[in-house]
């Protein structure tokens, strides 16, 4: 099948949900992504931060092999050999105690809603009144399930769908006075992103973080923390909460976690999971063998390979590169980011989305979000000359976009 017939037949059968690019992939090897044509695509997405190990990784692909010809699905009524060495990898390097598994990143999230309330209601600690309502950030992205969208503080993934589930209370995201004055003893949990992904790679402050966290000890309401995005070694530690030395009662993740295959976890502490009993959640694929064996090999991987330290460094080395196209062009008014979760704020969203399409065109993956930002999720095992490449044509753009500018 060519480009062509794929975006004939997809405008006939599919739900119009996605507004694609002009590519039909075939196949992929390490940073690269190739066409149908056979062109080669630097991929600084990463399947927007999935393929933490690039594509077709060795070890990935032999657990895939072996696994799939023993066991690939079986019902969560019974063990399976992958379940517990996975969640004792997660909960060693979260410092968590327990782990539910999931499909996706918002039925993770969906799951940790539900443990909140669940715990409100049958924790003792707190006053009498009912808790059951949840502070959720302006400008966050939780996903697209009801309980998750509607604790998404953008207006425009809630509206075509209101009325939406009761009891969200949005806080202006790292204002400190502004969560303070709407937490009360009627709150059962304080959602946040740590690092917002879709908003436009905002990173929280300490003092915000901090001050939530001093009021969820305070009144018994649960912290829960929105790692989907930013955790499992992006941002240069397993978990962004971990650059604030604090610890959560529930995280979420998803994405890199089983190298492509559909996995989410839910990370709670002893304490926070008590209040969940048999019957009261489930999934039918969530944890199933081949995924959660795939995902012990990928943290095992980011372990052997020490990536997360080499997060860190290429971070602020991509961040150092940004920051002089920043001085060169008028069109870069941000930058800012964690390890390999980096933003690249322009002047406006039209330059933004040509800007995207440019990179394109010379071989090299990125996206926008939030209109106007560049956003990038490169695979972890980029190297500098691979950010060079990127630099360059991001500078031959800018440059262009300004001279067409200037032109007209």
């Amino acid at each position: 099948m060519n480009l062509a017939e794929a975006k004939q037949l997809e405008a006939k059968l599919l739900v119009p949900t996605y507004d694609r690019q002009p590519l039909l992939l075939e196949r992929g090897k390490d940073v690269y992504v190739y066409d149908s044509d056979g062109r080669r695509y630097l991929d600084f997405l990463s399947g927007i931060g999935v393929n933490a190990l690039g594509y077709g990784n060795r070890a990935v692909l032999k657990t895939i092999f072996k696994q799939s010809t023993r066991l690939i699905h079986t019902s969560n009524i019974f063990y399976h050999e992958f379940t517990a060495p996975l969640a004792e990898r997660l909960t060693r390097i979260s410092g968590l105690d327990r782990a539910f598994f999931s499909n996706s990143g918002t039925e993770a999230f969906e799951a940790a809603l539900k443990i909140t309330r669940a715990y409100a209601k049958t924790s003792v600690r707190g006053s009498s009144e009912p808790k059951w309502r949840v502070l959720a950030m302006e400008n966050s992205f939780h996903g697209r399930t009801y309980g998750s969208m509607s604790t998404t503080g953008q207006a425009k993934y809630r509206d075509p769908f209101a009325p939406v589930v009761p009891g969200i209370e949005f806080v202006r995201f790292n204002d400190v006075e502004d969560l303070k004055q709407k937490f009360d003893d009627s709150v059962c949990a304080i959602a946040i992103e740590v690092v917002q992904g879709e908003g436009g790679i905002q990173p929280a402050t300490r003092e915000f973080l901090e001050t939530a966290r001093a009021l969820t000890v305070r009144s018994g309401a649960l912290l829960l923390l929105d790692e989907i995005q930013s955790g499992l070694g992006r941002t240069g530690e397993w978990f962004a909460y971990q650059h604030y030395s604090i610890k959560p009662d529930i995280v979420t993740i998803a994405k890199p976690i089983a190298g492509g295959l559909s996995l989410g976890a839910v990370l709670t502490t002893n304490e926070a999971a008590s209040c969940f009993k048999p019957g009261m959640h489930g999934t039918t694929f969530g944890g199933g063998p081949l995924a959660c064996a795939v995902a012990c090999t990928v943290i095992d991987e980011l372990e052997k390979r020490k990536l997360l330290r080499g997060n860190r460094d290429l971070g602020k080395y991509f961040v150092k590169k940004l920051e002089s196209l920043k001085k060169k062009h008028r069109a870069v008014q941000n930058v800012r980011g964690m390890g390999l979760m980096i933003a690249c704020e322009l002047a406006s969203a039209d330059v933004a989305k040509a800007t995207v399409a440019a990179m394109l065109e010379r071989g090299i993956i990125i996206n926008r979000t939030h209109e106007t930002v560049l956003r990038f999720l490169p695979p972890y095992v980029i190297r500098k000359k691979h950010i060079d490449q990127v630099m360059k044509a991001l500078d031959e753009v800018l440059a262009s976009s300004q001279q067409l500018k200037e032109t007209h």
